[in-house]
């Protein structure tokens, strides 16, 4: 019995030890650096509402070679996923990242960007009005011919980077060590807010209620692929509607 328990201490330990590993290459970094950036904000003298938190920037006046470090930025941002997808084994068949069910995984990705999409408007305008978020520029590329097809890499980037480490693989590693529904949507929510909050309290308050909506959907039905084509639909509709529309419809952002 001593031997069992022993067995499954080390066990609980190595799986604790690679979440936080997988984290801390991925979203948990991420979160880390947002938490230092909103206490910069804060700290700087200048009103939160006034600063500008900027999604998509140029990293070139070269535009070939801006075009160059957007590409490898989007490449290298799913490594970590790989990595957590193989570190899954056997169990990476239970996220429900493929192609068995496209009418579900459609249907259900479109309406769920339309439950968190709209709302989210809503939230962002008020958050605006309060002081309570940067003003926002979801893309700020250069005026070239490859803007909008990056943008569109980047937003499913984005979807596969998040729905597949904050909600598939990370709920799935914990479910193992017997944790609660409500523990698991709790951190899964607190953790999609956290890397969110260089844009303001806002966006923190925003995406954590979207990670307790697709953190309950993955739970009940076991399958990150709606998640990811919501989360795509969501920001290509931000990162290119910003491109394309006329800014001053887009000033309340």
């Amino acid at each position: 019995m001593s031997e069992d328990l022993d067995r499954a201490r080390v066990l609980r330990g190595v799986v604790i030890a690679e979440v936080v590993i997988v984290l801390l290459l991925s979203l948990g970094r991420s979160a880390v650096y947002a938490v230092v950036a909103i206490v910069a904000r804060l700290t700087s003298g200048t009103p939160l509402s006034q600063q500008t938190a900027t999604l998509n920037p140029s990293q070139s006046p070269r535009p070939y070679l801006d075009l160059t470090y957007q590409l490898l930025g989007i490449v290298f941002a799913l490594v970590p996923v790989l990595l957590a997808i193989y570190l899954l084994g056997p169990r990476r068949a239970a996220l429900g990242v493929d192609a068995r069910r496209p009418a579900f995984d459609v249907g259900w990705g479109a309406t769920l960007a339309a439950a968190i999409g709209i709302p989210g408007l809503a939230l962002v305008w008020a958050a605006a009005q309060l002081g309570l978020n940067a003003r926002i520029v979801p893309a700020a590329l250069q005026p070239v011919w490859w803007a909008v097809p990056v943008l569109i890499l980047a937003a499913v980037q984005n979807a596969v980077l998040e729905e597949v480490i904050v909600v598939g693989y990370l709920l799935t590693r914990l479910r193992s060590l017997r944790w609660r529904a409500w523990q698991l949507v709790a951190v899964s929510a607190v953790l999609r807010g956290s890397y969110h909050l260089y844009q303001g309290f806002g966006a923190f308050v925003g995406n954590a209620v979207m990670g307790v909506v697709f953190a309950l959907f993955f739970l009940r039905c076991r399958r990150v692929m709606p998640l990811i084509v919501a989360h795509t639909l969501l920001d290509v509709t931000a990162f290119v509607g910003y491109t394309l529309l006329p800014k001053d419809w887009l000033s309340w952002l």
